[in-house]
């Protein structure tokens, strides 16, 4: 029986096999060849195609080329790859993106607007690459006092500074002990407490302490296309109960946005919402405004250097220096870990570092040279009309990328505003830490993906002639006369299409059963297949053979 069922097996498997190398040799399949054609899911075809079988109820179609065209493109590219693709290149606070330095009554940092809660409320927060947690004044026991005109905000805000209120928001939830960012549990008596959090800061005896909360964020996106319009999202934050040390003296009384690299920080928030990359963007301009880019990566011609760990973690973002050049001096200081800082206002160099650097420096300066504390290296101005020659100074990072510092000088006036001294901006401290003073000029990418720093030159205000910025200027959500005025990010948004000359991504495929023509015009031509095909029948009928006998 077994035998028979193996001849009946073999007949059958030869003759599929004959009509297969019949297939491949008669002679009217040399006329034949079948073909699909593909179709943009958007183009004319594809809309006669649904129109016919659906009706109108698919109509009105995006014009090719508009803001919607490349909106539902994108959505679907997002759906489809999930995760591997955000819904945004770039976002920033529903307010503008624009930061601005504050001068020394608020502690030299440069600050934004920040709306929270529903309703929202804004809050003008510093900004600092050095802390992770955002926090705000809230339920305050000890807190700077809020009354704008004690600040001297003219022109900045026309309101009060704000206090937040997790029992006034309709979205404010708590965190609890059990809350897997709740890094204080030890301090709780129970797991259903509200998570305490307590912040200590570089600057002496200065604190904040409270409870975490959760609530929601706004932002606008920063879309080439115009996409604009406000989101929210939410983000776990300090309810801020206690200040202490500059913090009641100017410094972020109305809040601070921690930036560094921890986990409970916004653009990790962002990442897992899925609205941008992991990084983000901060420029600074010389006129003491800037701005700032969440999901921001940087360009290609951008130089950059890699985080460094400390035991063995990324803690903060912390780089290494190789080399610093004074004008025509170079100072090798293998592996100085440098923090790399927004919230610290100047320059620090450890003691041995400082008395070289500053050494060299004044070397090559044959001003005057005066005193004005803090500052060691001042120089008299009473000869120069805002400037002054000085040796050139920059920074050699691991990896060899070359960091110039644009002006590292300060200039002093006195009370009736006449330009007394220049001093070199460089202070002695217990660590290396690049403060604002050096990042002027740049824009700064903090890549928290890819573990690296970016920097190039930048001008904060002017997009690039060749196009490489998108004016996202009008995505700014306009809200009170609290805000500071929307202006154009200086920031790339990459290689987008444009939409006149965009080339979209074949996103779907219709069959529209029509033949096609060879490269000539004619048939297909299969006569160099025959010899091929009786090789390949031939292969077929012994193997099969061998297998079964």
């Amino acid at each position: 029986m077994l035998f028979r069922c193996s001849i009946r097996m073999t007949i059958l498997i030869l003759f599929c096999t004959y009509l297969l190398c019949f297939a491949f040799q008669c002679s009217p399949c040399n006329a034949v060849t079948l073909s699909l054609k593909i179709a943009h899911k958007f183009s004319a075809e594809a809309k006669e195609f649904w129109s016919g079988k659906y009706g109108d109820s698919f109509l009105p179609w995006p014009s090719k080329g508009t803001g919607k065209y490349y909106e539902i493109l994108h959505r679907q590219d997002v759906a489809r790859h999930g995760r591997k693709l955000k819904t945004y290149q770039t976002v920033y606070f529903s307010s503008g993106n624009e930061t601005v330095n504050l001068g020394e009554q608020f502690g030299w940092l440069h600050y934004a607007f920040v709306d929270l809660g529903t309703p929202r409320i804004s809050f003008l927060v510093a900004l600092d690459t050095g802390s992770d947690l955002l926090w705000v004044p809230c339920e305050c026991r000890q807190c700077a006092p809020t009354p704008s005109p004690s600040y001297g905000l003219v022109g900045i805000s026309e309101k009060d500074l704000n206090v937040y209120s997790p029992s006034s928001s309709r979205t404010s939830k708590r965190v609890t002990c059990d809350d897997s960012f709740c890094n204080m549990g030890d301090w709780c008596q129970t797991a259903q407490a509200d998570c305490p959090y307590d912040v200590q800061y570089l600057s002496d005896n200065t604190s904040t302490s409270g409870i975490l909360v959760e609530d929601v964020i706004y932002l606008s996106d920063g879309d080439r296309f115009g996409f604009n319009g406000s989101m929210a999202t939410s983000v776990i934050f300090g309810c801020g109960q206690v200040q202490s040390g500059s913090f009641l003296d100017g410094g972020a009384p109305d809040g601070l946005l921690g930036l560094g690299l921890g986990n409970i920080t916004v653009p990790e928030f962002l990442d897992k919402a899925g609205l941008v990359d992991n990084s983000f963007s901060m420029c600074f301009g010389p006129d003491d405004s800037g701005r700032i880019l969440f999901g921001d990566k940087g360009d290609s011609y951008q130089q950059t250097t890699s985080f460094l760990q400390i035991n063995e973690t990324y803690l903060v973002y912390m780089v290494a220096v190789e080399k610093i050049v004074i004008g025509s001096v170079v100072l090798e200081v293998p592996g100085l870990t440098t923090l790399v800082d927004t919230g610290t206002s100047f320059t620090y160099l450890p003691e041995k570092v400082y008395s070289a650097v500053t050494t060299k420096f004044d070397e090559q300066v044959r001003e005057t040279k005066v005193s004005y504390a803090p500052w060691e290296f001042c120089y008299e101005a009473s000869k120069f009309e805002g400037a002054m020659d000085t040796p050139s100074l920059s920074l050699v990072f691991h990896g060899g990328g070359n960091f110039s510092i644009y002006n590292p000088l300060i200039a002093l006036y006195d009370e009736l505003d006449t330009l007394q001294a220049f001093c070199l901006a460089i202070l002695q401290g217990d660590i290396a830490i690049i403060g604002q003073n050096f990042m002027t000029s740049y824009r700064l990418v903090f890549d928290r993906e890819e573990l690296k720093l970016g920097w190039s030159p930048w001008d904060c205000y002017k997009l690039d002639e060749a196009d490489r910025n998108a004016d996202v200027s009008s995505s700014s959500v306009q809200e009170t006369g609290s805000h500071f005025k929307a202006s154009p990010s200086p920031i790339s948004h990459g290689n987008n299409p444009s939409p006149k000359h965009g080339v979209p991504p074949v996103t779907h495929i219709f069959i529209l059963n029509k033949g096609s023509q060879g490269p000539h015009g004619g048939q297909p031509h299969l006569g160099s297949h025959k010899i091929l095909s009786f090789h390949l029948c031939f292969l077929i009928i012994t193997t099969i053979m061998s297998v079964l006998y």
